[in-house]
């Protein structure tokens, strides 16, 4: 990876770096990808993909629909509104 590179990822994640932090920044991701590869070498034909750590079945609550809040008191605090919805800056061109 390079500088170039390094500033389109910052680009699209939205990130402003400085030229210090891109510098020290490089070195790192660099390291990772380095590593990413070597993981890549390992032949995991055969391994089942781990979904849970544990043997547990289920261990979280089951979900239940409710209503807590109406319209009106979670639009209460938002910063803009129509009333109905909340109104947010365009972050997509």
């Amino acid at each position: 990876m390079n500088l170039e590179h390094l500033r389109k990822i910052a680009h699209l994640s939205r990130l402003e770096l400085s030229e210090e932090e891109e510098q020290k920044l490089l070195p790192s991701l660099n390291n990772i990808l380095l590593w990413m590869d070597k993981l890549n070498e390992i032949d995991t034909t055969g391994v089942e993909p781990l979904i849970m750590m544990t043997e547990e079945i289920n261990i979280k609550r089951e979900d239940e629909v409710k209503q807590d809040f109406t319209r009106e008191q979670v639009l209460k605090n938002a910063p803009q509104t129509d009333g109905e919805f909340f109104i947010v800056p365009k972050v997509i061109e």
